[in-house]
Protein backbone atom coordinates (compact mmCIF):
# COMPACT_ATOMS: atom_id res chain seq x y z
CA UNK A 1 0.00 0.00 0.00
CA UNK A 2 1.68 3.48 -1.13
CA UNK A 3 1.51 6.13 1.48
CA UNK A 4 -0.31 9.81 -0.27
CA UNK A 5 1.99 12.70 0.76
CA UNK A 6 0.71 15.90 1.22
CA UNK A 7 2.65 18.96 0.21
CA UNK A 8 2.59 21.60 2.53
CA UNK A 9 2.33 24.31 -0.20
CA UNK A 10 -0.50 22.88 -1.64
CA UNK A 11 -2.09 22.33 1.88
CA UNK A 12 -1.23 26.38 1.58
CA UNK A 13 -2.73 26.86 -1.54
CA UNK A 14 -5.94 26.16 -0.62
CA UNK A 15 -6.58 28.51 1.48
CA UNK A 16 -6.54 31.61 -0.45
CA UNK A 17 -9.33 28.99 -2.66
CA UNK A 18 -11.52 29.20 0.34
CA UNK A 19 -10.94 33.00 0.83
CA UNK A 20 -12.15 33.09 -3.54
CA UNK A 21 -14.79 31.17 -2.61
CA UNK A 22 -16.55 33.29 -0.14
CA UNK A 23 -15.94 36.00 -2.24
CA UNK A 24 -17.69 34.99 -4.84
CA UNK A 25 -20.42 34.41 -2.74
CA UNK A 26 -20.72 37.82 -1.09
CA UNK A 27 -19.98 38.92 -5.16
CA UNK A 28 -22.91 36.61 -6.10
CA UNK A 29 -25.50 38.29 -4.15
CA UNK A 30 -24.40 41.61 -5.28
CA UNK A 31 -25.07 40.44 -8.62
CA UNK A 32 -28.08 39.20 -7.62
CA UNK A 33 -29.38 42.37 -5.60
CA UNK A 34 -27.79 44.66 -8.26
CA UNK A 35 -30.28 42.35 -11.56
CA UNK A 36 -33.17 42.61 -9.13
CA UNK A 37 -32.76 46.39 -8.47
CA UNK A 38 -32.29 47.08 -11.76
CA UNK A 39 -35.71 45.13 -12.58
CA UNK A 40 -37.15 47.10 -10.16
CA UNK A 41 -35.82 50.61 -11.46
CA UNK A 42 -37.21 49.34 -14.69
CA UNK A 43 -40.65 48.79 -13.91
CA UNK A 44 -41.09 52.07 -12.09
CA UNK A 45 -39.85 53.92 -15.38
CA UNK A 46 -42.61 51.70 -16.96
CA UNK A 47 -44.73 52.69 -14.77
CA UNK A 48 -44.03 56.43 -15.15
CA UNK A 49 -44.78 55.78 -18.59
CA UNK A 50 -47.65 53.97 -18.92
CA UNK A 51 -48.88 55.47 -15.45
CA UNK A 52 -49.17 59.36 -17.84
CA UNK A 53 -50.03 57.87 -21.19
CA UNK A 54 -52.70 54.97 -20.00
CA UNK A 55 -54.88 57.67 -18.50
CA UNK A 56 -54.52 59.80 -21.44
CA UNK A 57 -57.06 57.51 -23.26
CA UNK A 58 -59.85 57.61 -21.15
CA UNK A 59 -62.91 58.43 -22.63
CA UNK A 60 -64.16 61.79 -21.28
CA UNK A 61 -62.85 65.10 -21.32
CA UNK A 62 -62.17 66.44 -17.67
CA UNK A 63 -63.58 70.63 -18.41
CA UNK A 64 -66.62 69.14 -19.23
CA UNK A 65 -67.41 66.95 -16.56
CA UNK A 66 -66.04 69.68 -14.34
CA UNK A 67 -68.79 72.30 -15.73
CA UNK A 68 -71.63 69.90 -16.08
CA UNK A 69 -75.03 71.31 -15.39
CA UNK A 70 -73.07 74.67 -15.65
CA UNK A 71 -73.57 77.12 -19.35
CA UNK A 72 -69.75 78.04 -20.40
CA UNK A 73 -68.54 79.78 -23.14
CA UNK A 74 -66.25 78.51 -25.62
CA UNK A 75 -63.77 80.89 -24.44
CA UNK A 76 -64.36 80.29 -21.05
CA UNK A 77 -63.92 76.39 -21.62
CA UNK A 78 -60.67 77.61 -22.87
CA UNK A 79 -59.64 79.39 -20.04
CA UNK A 80 -60.22 76.66 -18.02
CA UNK A 81 -58.08 74.16 -20.31
CA UNK A 82 -55.39 76.64 -19.92
CA UNK A 83 -55.45 77.05 -16.46
CA UNK A 84 -55.17 72.87 -16.47
CA UNK A 85 -52.46 72.99 -18.71
CA UNK A 86 -54.75 70.56 -20.92
CA UNK A 87 -54.12 73.14 -23.81
CA UNK A 88 -50.52 72.02 -24.04
CA UNK A 89 -49.59 68.64 -26.34
CA UNK A 90 -49.04 65.56 -24.83
CA UNK A 91 -45.61 65.94 -25.03
CA UNK A 92 -45.58 68.90 -23.19
CA UNK A 93 -47.61 67.33 -20.63
CA UNK A 94 -45.20 64.59 -20.19
CA UNK A 95 -42.01 66.86 -20.07
CA UNK A 96 -43.40 68.89 -17.34
CA UNK A 97 -44.92 65.32 -15.34
CA UNK A 98 -41.24 64.68 -15.87
CA UNK A 99 -39.39 67.39 -14.56
CA UNK A 100 -41.52 67.32 -11.31
CA UNK A 101 -41.67 64.10 -10.81
CA UNK A 102 -38.02 63.58 -9.08
CA UNK A 103 -39.47 66.44 -6.60
CA UNK A 104 -41.80 64.52 -5.25
CA UNK A 105 -44.87 66.92 -7.36
CA UNK A 106 -47.37 64.62 -8.79
CA UNK A 107 -49.46 67.59 -10.40
CA UNK A 108 -52.42 69.18 -9.14
CA UNK A 109 -55.53 67.69 -9.28
CA UNK A 110 -58.26 69.06 -11.08
CA UNK A 111 -61.55 68.38 -8.85
CA UNK A 112 -59.63 68.77 -4.95
CA UNK A 113 -57.60 72.04 -6.27
CA UNK A 114 -54.85 70.67 -4.36
CA UNK A 115 -51.14 69.24 -4.83
CA UNK A 116 -52.05 65.36 -5.19
CA UNK A 117 -48.91 64.53 -3.24
CA UNK A 118 -51.08 66.29 -0.33
CA UNK A 119 -53.91 64.46 -0.78
CA UNK A 120 -52.18 61.47 -1.00
CA UNK A 121 -50.29 61.50 2.27
CA UNK A 122 -53.80 62.83 3.60
CA UNK A 123 -55.41 58.96 2.76
CA UNK A 124 -52.56 56.99 2.95
CA UNK A 125 -52.89 56.62 7.08
CA UNK A 126 -56.78 55.11 6.52
CA UNK A 127 -55.06 53.07 4.22
CA UNK A 128 -52.40 51.69 6.00
CA UNK A 129 -53.93 51.22 9.08
CA UNK A 130 -56.99 49.12 7.38
CA UNK A 131 -54.69 46.99 5.21
CA UNK A 132 -51.97 46.61 8.22
CA UNK A 133 -54.84 44.97 10.84
CA UNK A 134 -56.08 42.62 8.00
CA UNK A 135 -52.84 41.64 6.41
CA UNK A 136 -51.78 40.55 9.94
CA UNK A 137 -55.06 38.78 10.61
CA UNK A 138 -55.15 36.79 7.38
CA UNK A 139 -51.50 36.11 7.58
CA UNK A 140 -52.10 34.42 11.76
CA UNK A 141 -55.29 32.96 10.42
CA UNK A 142 -54.28 31.32 7.31
CA UNK A 143 -50.88 30.04 8.82
CA UNK A 144 -52.18 28.61 11.78
CA UNK A 145 -55.11 27.39 10.12
CA UNK A 146 -52.84 25.66 6.84
CA UNK A 147 -50.22 23.99 9.47
CA UNK A 148 -53.56 22.62 11.18
CA UNK A 149 -55.38 21.57 8.08
CA UNK A 150 -52.15 19.72 6.69
CA UNK A 151 -51.34 18.01 10.25
CA UNK A 152 -54.42 16.66 10.13
CA UNK A 153 -55.03 15.76 7.06
CA UNK A 154 -58.20 14.29 5.63
CA UNK A 155 -60.33 15.43 8.83
CA UNK A 156 -63.36 17.18 9.29
CA UNK A 157 -60.99 19.92 10.10
CA UNK A 158 -59.14 19.60 7.10
CA UNK A 159 -62.02 19.84 4.94
CA UNK A 160 -64.14 21.64 6.05
CA UNK A 161 -61.71 24.66 6.37
CA UNK A 162 -60.02 24.27 3.34
CA UNK A 163 -63.76 24.52 1.15
CA UNK A 164 -64.52 27.33 3.34
CA UNK A 165 -61.52 29.00 2.24
CA UNK A 166 -61.76 28.35 -1.24
CA UNK A 167 -65.49 29.64 -1.23
CA UNK A 168 -64.04 32.85 0.55
CA UNK A 169 -61.46 32.90 -1.90
CA UNK A 170 -63.93 33.00 -5.31
CA UNK A 171 -66.41 35.46 -4.20
CA UNK A 172 -65.98 39.00 -5.20
CA UNK A 173 -64.91 41.36 -2.86
CA UNK A 174 -67.62 43.98 -3.47
CA UNK A 175 -70.32 41.75 -3.30
CA UNK A 176 -69.12 40.17 0.15
CA UNK A 177 -68.38 43.58 1.24
CA UNK A 178 -72.41 44.24 0.21
CA UNK A 179 -73.65 41.47 1.53
CA UNK A 180 -72.33 42.23 4.95
CA UNK A 181 -73.30 45.31 5.02
CA UNK A 182 -76.97 44.06 4.48
CA UNK A 183 -76.45 42.06 7.00
CA UNK A 184 -74.57 43.81 9.70
CA UNK A 185 -75.47 47.28 9.07
CA UNK A 186 -78.69 46.71 7.34
CA UNK A 187 -80.57 44.04 9.08
CA UNK A 188 -79.09 43.58 12.62
CA UNK A 189 -77.75 47.12 12.77
CA UNK A 190 -75.48 46.45 14.99
CA UNK A 191 -72.22 47.48 13.21
CA UNK A 192 -71.89 51.33 10.73
CA UNK A 193 -72.04 51.11 7.27
CA UNK A 194 -69.38 53.27 6.57
CA UNK A 195 -66.87 55.88 6.87
CA UNK A 196 -63.74 56.32 9.21
CA UNK A 197 -65.99 57.52 12.16
CA UNK A 198 -69.20 58.82 13.17
CA UNK A 199 -68.35 62.45 12.92
CA UNK A 200 -69.70 63.24 16.62
CA UNK A 201 -66.12 64.63 17.70
CA UNK A 202 -65.64 62.23 20.38
CA UNK A 203 -61.65 62.01 20.98
CA UNK A 204 -59.22 59.96 23.40
CA UNK A 205 -60.23 56.43 23.78
CA UNK A 206 -63.48 57.13 22.75
CA UNK A 207 -62.58 58.02 19.39
CA UNK A 208 -60.37 55.01 18.78
CA UNK A 209 -63.21 52.47 19.96
CA UNK A 210 -65.49 54.35 17.36
CA UNK A 211 -63.00 54.10 14.63
CA UNK A 212 -62.43 50.24 15.36
CA UNK A 213 -66.16 49.72 15.04
CA UNK A 214 -65.98 51.32 12.14
CA UNK A 215 -63.40 49.02 11.01
CA UNK A 216 -64.69 45.47 11.65
CA UNK A 217 -66.34 45.28 8.20
CA UNK A 218 -63.90 46.15 6.18
CA UNK A 219 -61.33 44.31 7.50
CA UNK A 220 -63.77 41.05 7.41
CA UNK A 221 -64.57 41.57 4.15
CA UNK A 222 -60.45 42.03 3.18
CA UNK A 223 -59.48 38.69 5.57
CA UNK A 224 -62.03 36.49 3.92
CA UNK A 225 -60.92 36.96 0.39
CA UNK A 226 -56.95 36.92 1.09
CA UNK A 227 -56.50 34.48 4.22
CA UNK A 228 -57.03 31.73 1.90
CA UNK A 229 -53.94 31.82 0.07
CA UNK A 230 -51.96 31.38 2.66
CA UNK A 231 -53.98 28.66 4.03
CA UNK A 232 -53.31 26.56 1.00
CA UNK A 233 -49.95 27.34 0.29
CA UNK A 234 -48.97 26.59 4.12
CA UNK A 235 -50.97 23.07 3.85
CA UNK A 236 -49.67 22.42 0.68
CA UNK A 237 -46.32 22.74 1.73
CA UNK A 238 -46.47 21.74 5.35
CA UNK A 239 -47.63 17.89 3.73
CA UNK A 240 -44.85 18.31 1.45
CA UNK A 241 -42.76 18.43 4.17
CA UNK A 242 -44.57 15.60 6.03
CA UNK A 243 -42.92 13.02 3.84
CA UNK A 244 -39.20 14.77 4.23
CA UNK A 245 -36.59 11.87 5.46
CA UNK A 246 -35.68 14.27 7.80
CA UNK A 247 -39.27 13.46 9.29
CA UNK A 248 -38.66 10.10 9.64
CA UNK A 249 -35.29 10.31 11.49
CA UNK A 250 -36.41 13.09 14.05
CA UNK A 251 -38.96 10.43 14.77
CA UNK A 252 -36.68 7.98 15.38
CA UNK A 253 -35.08 9.67 17.61
CA UNK A 254 -38.08 10.00 20.09
CA UNK A 255 -39.20 13.58 19.77
CA UNK A 256 -42.96 13.73 19.59
CA UNK A 257 -45.19 14.53 16.33
CA UNK A 258 -45.65 18.40 18.20
CA UNK A 259 -42.03 18.89 18.13
CA UNK A 260 -41.39 17.58 15.04
CA UNK A 261 -43.58 19.85 13.82
CA UNK A 262 -42.91 23.13 15.34
CA UNK A 263 -39.44 22.78 15.15
CA UNK A 264 -38.48 21.31 11.74
CA UNK A 265 -41.83 20.68 9.63
CA UNK A 266 -43.41 24.15 10.06
CA UNK A 267 -39.86 26.73 9.23
CA UNK A 268 -39.31 24.90 6.22
CA UNK A 269 -43.01 25.17 4.98
CA UNK A 270 -42.61 28.98 5.85
CA UNK A 271 -40.11 29.44 2.84
CA UNK A 272 -42.81 29.99 0.45
CA UNK A 273 -45.18 31.08 2.53
CA UNK A 274 -43.08 33.94 3.39
CA UNK A 275 -42.72 34.95 0.04
CA UNK A 276 -46.10 35.23 -0.75
CA UNK A 277 -46.97 37.33 2.59
CA UNK A 278 -44.53 40.04 0.96
CA UNK A 279 -45.72 39.44 -2.82
CA UNK A 280 -48.89 40.11 -1.66
CA UNK A 281 -48.75 42.75 1.02
CA UNK A 282 -48.45 45.35 -2.04
CA UNK A 283 -50.94 44.26 -3.75
CA UNK A 284 -53.55 44.18 -0.42
CA UNK A 285 -52.73 47.99 -0.50
CA UNK A 286 -53.60 48.50 -4.05
CA UNK A 287 -56.13 46.14 -4.05
CA UNK A 288 -58.12 48.23 -1.12
CA UNK A 289 -59.67 49.99 -3.66
CA UNK A 290 -63.19 47.74 -3.74
CA UNK A 291 -62.91 47.50 0.10
CA UNK A 292 -63.16 50.66 0.74
CA UNK A 293 -65.26 52.44 -1.65
CA UNK A 294 -67.91 49.48 -0.43
CA UNK A 295 -67.44 51.31 2.87
CA UNK A 296 -66.96 54.60 2.25
CA UNK A 297 -63.54 54.18 4.04
CA UNK A 298 -60.95 57.18 3.36
CA UNK A 299 -58.13 55.97 2.00
CA UNK A 300 -56.22 55.56 -1.19
CA UNK A 301 -58.54 53.19 -2.69
CA UNK A 302 -61.37 55.39 -2.19
CA UNK A 303 -59.32 58.50 -3.37
CA UNK A 304 -58.78 56.66 -6.54
CA UNK A 305 -62.52 55.67 -7.33
CA UNK A 306 -63.51 59.20 -6.75
CA UNK A 307 -60.94 60.34 -9.01
CA UNK A 308 -62.41 58.08 -11.95
CA UNK A 309 -65.46 60.38 -11.93
CA UNK A 310 -63.55 63.28 -13.43
CA UNK A 311 -61.27 62.11 -14.65
CA UNK A 312 -58.93 63.61 -12.72
CA UNK A 313 -56.27 62.39 -14.13
CA UNK A 314 -52.96 63.91 -11.81
CA UNK A 315 -54.98 62.52 -9.03
CA UNK A 316 -55.15 59.01 -10.94
CA UNK A 317 -51.27 59.24 -11.99
CA UNK A 318 -50.09 59.96 -8.62
CA UNK A 319 -52.44 56.88 -6.97
CA UNK A 320 -51.53 54.69 -9.56
CA UNK A 321 -47.68 55.76 -9.25
CA UNK A 322 -47.80 55.11 -5.76
CA UNK A 323 -49.24 51.79 -6.03
CA UNK A 324 -47.25 50.19 -7.99
CA UNK A 325 -44.03 51.53 -6.07
CA UNK A 326 -45.27 49.73 -3.31
CA UNK A 327 -46.02 46.69 -5.16
CA UNK A 328 -42.43 46.81 -6.98
CA UNK A 329 -40.88 47.56 -3.33
CA UNK A 330 -42.50 44.02 -1.98
CA UNK A 331 -41.79 42.30 -4.85
CA UNK A 332 -37.69 43.25 -4.08
CA UNK A 333 -38.18 42.67 -0.47
CA UNK A 334 -39.48 39.43 -0.82
CA UNK A 335 -37.00 38.98 -3.58
CA UNK A 336 -33.72 39.48 -0.78
CA UNK A 337 -35.31 38.04 1.84
CA UNK A 338 -36.01 34.43 0.17
CA UNK A 339 -32.35 34.25 -1.13
CA UNK A 340 -31.55 34.65 2.80
CA UNK A 341 -34.09 32.32 4.27
CA UNK A 342 -33.19 29.32 1.60
CA UNK A 343 -29.77 28.27 0.98
CA UNK A 344 -30.60 26.74 -2.60
CA UNK A 345 -31.53 30.28 -3.68
CA UNK A 346 -28.17 31.41 -1.94
CA UNK A 347 -25.85 28.60 -4.14
CA UNK A 348 -27.84 30.06 -7.71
Amino acid sequence: MSNTLIDSDAVDAVEPLEGDRDARVGSSFGQFAARKVGGAVVSMVMVVLLGFFAFRILPGDPVRTMTRGRVMSAEQLAAMKHQLGLDKSVLQQFWIYLKDLPQGKLGTSYVYKRPVSDLIMDHLGPTLLLTSIAAFVAIVLGLWVGQKAAWARGSWFDRTHTATALILWSVPTFWLGLILLLVFAGWLQILPPGGYDSGDGSTGLAHVLDVAQHLVLPVITMVAVTYAQYLLVMRASLIEEMDAPYRVTARAKGLREDLVRRRHAVPNALLPTVTLVFLHLGGLIAGAVTTETVFSWPGLGWLTYSALDGPDLPLLQGTFVVFSAIVILMNLIADLIYRFLDPRVRAL
